[in-house]
């Protein structure tokens, strides 16, 4: 049964989902944009009888607290940091992650820092590698080199529109898709001020390509027993990008799937079958 939580973290009500007892295993759900822990919440009754599931909402998602930028740092760095933290104040020493989009270089960050922490990792859509992003992130590396004037193009991933494409596009049957994922995560966008912590993340994004080859280096020489699953329709990550982790892990399995960027919300039984199955 999944449990619902809030802790406090440098000051900062964070809420988290639980599952699971806590003498299995602990696996650390780390969701992506523009999404939550919500995005998990097929996966974890699949998972809850052989895991301790912790899945937190990092601060401006879900049911978090959402400073203003003014009032906290939106990095990659610092959200990376309140994970770690909560982990911490949770008393977990060793853990699994599954990394989904943000969840990737908040996750890989976690990971270079306490590699032997780390007992493995289910990457799904989440990129390491230069050659796994795709034209459409274009205007994001736009933005980067002139904020104010990539502004307004910007605010569109913002949009209802480019939310309901994250979840349709590339889906096999987009009949599978909820709609209640996208309009869960569409009125957290919307709420007044959120349009300029996610602006803030956007912009930051760019601090993570320079880290690849760090990520890289640790895929090499710690090894960690790797899953990866992939909805190969992503529009933003490619197949290149997913193929790429092989080159470092050699011993990764690699599952190409016939879905899109949120491969969970029509596949969410099929991943769990192979995480329990390879873990």
């Amino acid at each position: 049964m999944t449990t619902h939580h809030h802790i406090e973290i440098d000051g900062l009500n964070l809420f988290y989902r639980e599952a699971g007892q806590s003498h299995l295993p602990t696996l650390v759900l780390l969701h992506g944009f523009p999404s939550s822990s919500h995005m998990f919440r097929d996966l974890i009754p699949h998972l809850e009888e052989r895991f301790h599931i912790i899945a937190p909402d990092y601060p401006g998602f879900g049911y978090s607290d959402a400073p203003t930028p003014d009032q906290f740092n939106y990095t990659f760095d610092h959200l990376a940091d309140i994970t770690a933290k909560l982990i911490d104040k949770l008393g977990i020493k060793t853990f699994a992650l599954y990394l989904q989009d943000y969840g990737g270089p908040v996750g890989f960050r976690i990971a270079v820092r306490n590699p032997q922490r780390v007992t493995g990792l289910i990457i799904q859509n989440a990129n390491a590698y230069m050659e796994g992003i795709s034209e459409a992130m274009a205007p994001i590396a736009k933005f980067w080199s002139d904020r104010s004037g990539m502004e307004p193009a910007i605010r569109g991933f913002l949009s209802r529109e480019t939310t309901t494409f994250q979840y349709t596009h590339g889906a096999n049957k987009p009949e599978r898709i909820s709609p209640d994922a996208y309009h869960h995560d569409q009125a957290l966008l919307d709420r007044p001020g959120n349009d300029l912590i996610q602006l803030e993340l956007l912009f930051n994004y760019q601090s993570n390509p320079p880290l690849y080859p760090a990520w890289q280096e640790y895929f090499r020489q710690h090894q960690p027993r790797t899953l990866i699953v992939w909805g190969k329709n992503d529009p933003f990550f490619t197949v290149p990008g997913a193929q790429a982790y092989l080159r470092d892990l050699p011993n990764a399995e690699l599952h190409l799937l016939e879905t899109g960027h949120f491969a969970l919300e029509e596949l969410h039984e099929e991943i769990a079958a192979q995480i329990i199955r390879f873990f």
